[in-house]
């Protein structure tokens, strides 16, 4: 591995690692990963994201996200959470819900760990036909009550395709469970852009600002929804001197300056599964 250090690293309090491609729904009119069942868990291996982990605590981050696809399908993902943990990162996940494990129940009781998950309506049939799955309306919401049962810190995002999506009744049947949740509009981007060529108008405008992604192939974006703009690759070289050079500056400079007063963390992350944003930032565009 080729090692560079002499220019600045960029601060980096959150890192999304997106462990798989695999996911058990479609979504065919969205998913910015392009994610399906089909897909594998990439080039990384699980010393790979191991080592990854503890570079990123080395730097300052101080919360790890696992996404994907769905993150809780790779063969290492309850390794790898604890050892984000155990390193004394916070872990977020972001899963689509539609089965959870009893290992993961626990992990996602730990206080140090919040949970992401995507709804898009309180209708079964409606929610179905966006992710490609029947049943999934059901699995996911009895795992939402779930988590609520057990008391896991979760938050819900909401992405409205428009045409009669009833995303607010979504919104306010997760508020009435006393679960955080917003809407975003779809984003143009993986299988939501159809034809269309990726633009950084998709984008929140505040990507690579404290926040990175790694792929499933080792490459580094500004983020999961800007993985068009991802450059250099922690399986050829150390984090820091991808976030060092001047490929990622490029990639920064290249995001459009977001303006808006609106809140937007660092932790604005799409939901899984979706073109959405699980935050308070809309598209630029």
């Amino acid at each position: 591995m080729t090692v560079l250090t002499d220019r600045p690293v960029a601060p980096l309090d959150f890192l999304s690692l997106e462990l798989t491609s695999r996911c058990q729904l479609t979504c065919p009119g969205q998913c910015y990963a392009s994610a399906g069942p089909t897909q594998g868990h990439g080039s990384m291996t699980a010393e790979d994201w191991h080592r990854l982990i503890d570079e990123a605590a080395a730097l300052g981050t101080s919360t790890v996200q696992f996404i994907g696809g769905e993150p809780t399908l790779h063969p290492s993902f309850t390794q790898l959470v604890e050892h984000a943990l155990r390193v004394g990162l916070s872990v977020r996940v972001h899963s689509n819900f539609y089965k959870v494990r009893a290992e993961h129940w626990l992990l996602f009781e730990d206080p140090r760990v919040s949970v992401a998950t995507t709804y898009h309506s309180d209708e079964a049939a409606q929610h179905d036909a966006i992710t490609g799955r029947a049943g999934s309306h059901a699995a996911t919401r009895a795992a939402i009550g779930e988590a609520v049962r057990r008391n896991v810190k979760l938050r819900v995002a909401i992405v409205d395709h428009g045409n009669g999506q009833r995303a607010e009744q979504a919104r306010a049947e997760m508020e009435g469970l006393g679960v955080a949740a917003s809407v975003d509009k779809l984003r143009a981007v993986g299988r939501a852009a159809g034809d269309l060529l990726p633009s950084t108008s998709s984008l929140c405008g505040r990507c690579a600002n404290g926040k990175a992604a790694v792929l499933p192939d080792g490459r580094v974006a500004p983020c999961e929804v800007g993985r068009f703009l991802a450059t250099g690759n922690v399986q050829e070289t150390s984090l820091a001197s991808v976030l060092a050079s001047p490929g990622w500056e490029q990639a920064r400079a290249s995001v459009p300056t977001r303006n808006s007063a609106d809140p937007c963390g660092p932790d604005c992350a799409p939901s899984d599964d979706s073109s959405g944003g699980g935050g308070s930032c809309g598209p630029m565009g």
